[in-house]
C-alpha cells in the first residue's frame, strides 16, 4: 500500500471518529423532557406492580409528596413525618418508594407540601408578628432539610423546596434566599419551586434554582366543551410569559404540577378541586391535555412537567364517572401516553 493511499484512508477513518463522538457529546448535552406523573401518598406499602402503570403511560419521573399539616394560616406550627400519618408521606415510605421507581429507571422529584385544615390555600399562609415568623421559618427549614437529605442520600434528581407559598415567599425573601443557599449545601441535585400560575412572575429567587417551577392550571377559554384549537389560543399570552420569565432567569420553565378534570368548564377554572357534583366531559380533559402538549413539550425553553394526579391502585383509580384530576382509566390516559411515547429534548 502506498504512504500516501494509507494516510487518506487514515484522514477518512478519523474523521468519521471525529463526527461519531461528537454526535455522541450532543446526545449527552441533551435530555429527554421530564414525562412526569404526580403519585399520591398511599396509606399502605406499595409493591412493585403498582409502578407498571406509571411505565405503561411511558413516564420518565414521578413526583414524591410528603405533606406537613398546619392548623391555621397563622400559627406557627408545622407537623410532619409522623407515625400516623400514611406510610406514603413519612421518611420509610418515601424511602422504600424511591427504591422502587429505581428499580423501574424512573426518576424522582421530592416535593414537600403544606397542607392547611379546612383546605385553606398555601398562598395565604402569613404570621401575626416576627416571633411566630421566625419559629415558623425554624419549623419550615427543618421540614425541608429532612427531604433535602433523603433526596441527597438516595440521589434523587429533583427537590421542590416549597408549593404555593407566595405570601410567605413575599414577606421573607431573606428567609429563602438563606434556605437555598443551606440546601446546595447538603444536596447536590436540582432545585425548584411550585408557584401557582397567577404569580409566577412575582418570585424573585428564580435565577438560584434550576427550575422555575409552575403549577399550570391557567384558566384558557369559559365554554363549556371548546374545541383543541380554542384551548390553544387560550395559551397564547401565558406562553408568551413564561418564555419571557425563562429568558430573564436563564432557567428552564418546568410545570411542577398541570392537568384538568373531566368535566365541563374544566379548562375555565383548572384549579377547581371541590367535590360537588359536575357533569363529566372525558372528552374535555383529553383535549386540554392534548393542546397543552401541543403547544408545549417541543419548546426548547420548557423542561416538562408533572401530571396531577395519580393513585397508586390503578385498576380501580379514576374511571369514566369519576370526576377528580386523574386521567386514569378515562380517554385522557391514552393522550399522556402518546405524547409521553415521543421523544422531545431540551
Amino acid at each position: 500500500m502506498k504512504v500516501s493511499n494509507f494516510k487518506s484512508q487514515f484522514q477518512i477513518i478519523s474523521a468519521m471518529f471525529f463526527l461519531v463522538l461528537l454526535s455522541s457529546c450532543e446526545a449527552q448535552n441533551t435530555s429527554e423532557k421530564i414525562n412526569g406523573i404526580s403519585l399520591v401518598a398511599s396509606r399502605e406499602k406499595i409493591s412493585a406492580n403498582d409502578i407498571q402503570p406509571i411505565k405503561k403511560v411511558n413516564a420518565n419521573t414521578v413526583a414524591l409528596m410528603p405533606f406537613g399539616f398546619m392548623e391555621s394560616l397563622n400559627i406557627p406550627k408545622l407537623y410532619f413525618n409522623l407515625e400516623r400519618q400514611w406510610w406514603g408521606e413519612r421518611e420509610e415510605g418515601i424511602k422504600e418508594t424511591i427504591e422502587l421507581m429505581r428499580k423501574d429507571s424512573l426518576e424522582v422529584m421530592l416535593k414537600p407540601q403544606i397542607w392547611i385544615r379546612n383546605g385553606e390555600f398555601t398562598g395565604d399562609v402569613k404570621m401575626n408578628s416576627e416571633a411566630d415568623w421566625v419559629s415558623f421559618e425554624e419549623q419550615y427549614e427543618e421540614f425541608i432539610l429532612l427531604y433535602a437529605k433523603i433526596a441527597e442520600s438516595e440521589k434523587v434528581e429533583i427537590l421542590c423546596i416549597g408549593t404555593e407559598l407566595y405570601e410567605f415567599v413575599n414577606a421573607r425573601p431573606d428567609f429563602w434566599n438563606k434556605l437555598i443557599a443551606d440546601l446546595r449545601k447538603v444536596y447536590s441535585g436540582k432545585l425548584t419551586y411550585a408557584e401557582n400560575w397567577d404569580k409566577m412572575d412575582k418570585v424573585e429567587f428564580w435565577a438560584a434554582l434550576d427550575y422555575v417551577g409552575v403549577d399550570a392550571y391557567f384558566p384558557l377559554n369559559v365554554e363549556r366543551s371548546p374545541k383543541i384549537e380554542e384551548l390553544r389560543k387560550g395559551w397564547k399570552p401565558y406562553k408568551n410569559s413564561l418564555k419571557i420569565i425563562s429568558e430573564t432567569s436563564g432557567k428552564p420553565i418546568l410545570f411542577t404540577e398541570y392537568g384538568y378534570r373531566n368535566i365541563d368548564f374544566a379548562a375555565k377554572t383548572p384549579w377547581d378541586s371541590s367535590r360537588e357534583l359536575k357533569d363529566t366531559n372525558n372528552k374535555l380533559q383529553a383535549d386540554a391535555l392534548e393542546a397543552l402538549y401541543q403547544e408545549f413539550w417541543q419548546e426548547e425553553w420548557f423542561a416538562g412537567g408533572f401530571l396531577w394526579k395519580w393513585h397508586h391502585n390503578h385498576a380501580v383509580a379514576g374511571g369514566d364517572k369519576d370526576t377528580q384530576f386523574t386521567p386514569q382509566n378515562k380517554p385522557a390516559e391514552q393522550v399522556v401516553k402518546n405524547y409521553y411515547g415521543r421523544v422531545f429534548t431540551n
